[in-house]
């Protein structure tokens, strides 16, 4: 075993998209960076081992892709040379029980695979001098004072050569490792109490079979931005999503929570998709030219740990991306969290910089949970929806059937008026582009319950015994989250 000297150096364990960003907002900051990732790197874009959620459908909202233009400006540029196809002006068509709503999609957003995206993005940190990667490195525990007070390095493994150990050491270790995070195994074994983790039990499952575009057939690509037909909790159906990747690739994604997982057998895929509630994809793909068989992806459940409530927390220690909270991946909620918490970790660091903050890693944590809270409780009040999803945890309101009946019936409004305006701040809420305060307010609650005969039972259910206004009634039961983790309007 040998040590590495420190030098004003930052250690990222995890060299996936929340690593890359972390990297990059550190390299302004630190003299080294350095990335220890367990996988080694493809030499083409590919999907790396670690990532097996990586063939599945992956975006970002709009205010992840603005973070991510700022942190490597003109990235976009990158993905088109690689092949990824421009959503400017394409058809966008989704549909659910309450209707369907159909335009034309207003913004220059390039798709792209996860393999596509994690390449470019890699070939920009690469680029910056002071940021080195280790690969195939497995991280094996922390390296602490002897108190245990705060943590001074890694130590980690050569998984070509098992028996070579290295400690690295560093002024700051921040675990982006994602779901293989040991993170409270290893603040446990230090002797600090860890909280057990939020929990939705959601037993997800997806199945994606990507599919090849004719030439004769190119003009779909040109046609079509997305396909989105919502599966519905009360008739157990599958969602499918149609969208392209780069290359003149197709991809359909079936997806469901609560245990009956979509098919990966093939002709048991087609057949699912050609039973979905409309017929508009399976019309689609039976043109096109299967290059895969479908592959699947379970998540038992999603977890939200809750470090930031930890009494004691190790100075030069921090975490965030998938290491910290998974969402349900239908929702394209995932990489935006992780760029946010980058450019909240780049604000601490800012200030941090500016006068030595007492227990700033705490801070740090508070400030990325302020913005993991709010996309973790829609996913808990869309998936609770289902049968056998289960919530166990801390957040009371994660599991209020108010909020899931009440966010129903506002999408319900939304689309069967049509209410755009109304239907844009349930998406830009949804995409975490605007605080859910904007539809989890009193004024837009009375306004969306009051206008169908389900509302007004809810309303009515609320008032009983209760002498309050509803006004009030609904300030107490709506739920409130950090203001200051979305930016201003």
């Amino acid at each position: 075993m040998y040590t590495q000297p420190n030098e004003s150096k930052a250690i990222v364990i995890g060299g996936g998209m929340a690593g890359l960003m972390t990297a990059r907002v550190l390299s302004d900051y630190y003299e080294e960076v350095l990335i220890v990732e367990k996988d080694g790197f493809p030499e083409r874009p590919d999907i790396r081992p670690g990532t097996p959620q990586a063939f599945h459908p992956h975006r970002f909202t709009t205010r992840g892709k603005s973070i991510t233009d700022r942190l490597f400006p003109g990235y976009e540029h990158d993905l088109t040379a690689l092949g990824s196809p421009s959503s400017l002006g394409k058809t966008i068509y989704f549909m659910n029980q309450h209707g369907t709503l159909e335009g034309k999609y207003d913004r220059d957003d390039i798709k792209f695979s996860r393999a596509v995206l994690e390449w470019a993005i890699r070939a920009r940190v690469k680029a910056i001098p002071n940021v080195r990667f280790l690969p195939r490195h497995d991280v094996t525990g922390l390296i602490t004072t002897p108190d245990h007070a705060a943590v001074t390095g890694v130590q980690a493994r050569d998984r070509d050569q098992s028996s070579q150990a290295v400690i690295l050491a560093a002024d700051l270790v921040i675990d982006t490792s994602g779901r293989s995070s040991k993170l409270s195994e290893w603040l446990t074994v230090l002797g600090y109490k860890v909280p057990q983790p939020d929990l939705l039990k959601v037993s997800l499952g997806y199945s994606t079979r990507r599919y090849k575009v004719p030439a004769h057939l190119s003009h779909l690509v040109d046609q079509w931005e997305v396909i989105n037909l919502q599966g519905q909790p009360a008739s157990n159906t599958y969602t499918g999503v149609f969208s392209f990747i780069e290359n003149q690739v197709a991809e359909v994604l079936l997806y469901r929570p609560g245990g009956n997982y979509p098919p990966t057998d093939p002709d048991e895929f087609e057949l699912a998709v050609k039973q979905l509630p409309s017929p508009i994809i399976a019309d689609i793909v039976r043109d096109l030219e299967p290059i895969s068989s479908p592959r699947g992806f379970r998540v038992p459940e999603l977890y939200c740990h809750r470090y930031e409530q930890m009494s004691r927390w190790p100075t030069g220690l921090l975490v965030l991306g998938d290491a910290y909270c998974i969402y349900d991946p239908i929702f394209g909620q995932g990489m935006t969290v992780a760029a946010v918490s980058a450019e909240i970790l780049e604000s601490c660091l800012r200030d941090r910089a500016a006068g030595l903050q007492a227990d700033w890693e705490h801070g740090v944590l508070r400030h990325i949970k302020d913005a993991i809270e709010p996309a973790f409780w829609l996913n808990c009040t869309a998936d609770l929806r289902w049968a056998n999803v289960e919530y166990e945890g801390y957040d009371a309101s994660a599991g209020h059937a108010f909020s899931r009946e009440y966010m129903e019936l506002l999408l319900k409004h939304a689309m069967s008026k049509p209410d755009w305006q109304l239907y844009g701040l349930y998406w830009a809420v949804n995409t975490l582009s605007l605080s859910p305060r904007h539809i989890l307010n009193p004024h837009t609650a009375l306004h969306v319950l009051s206008a169908s005969d389900e509302g007004q039972r809810l309303l009515a259910g609320l008032q009983e015994g209760d002498g309050r206004s509803i006004e009030e009634i609904l300030e107490e039961r709506l739920p409130r989250f950090a203001e200051s983790s979305f930016p201003e309007v």
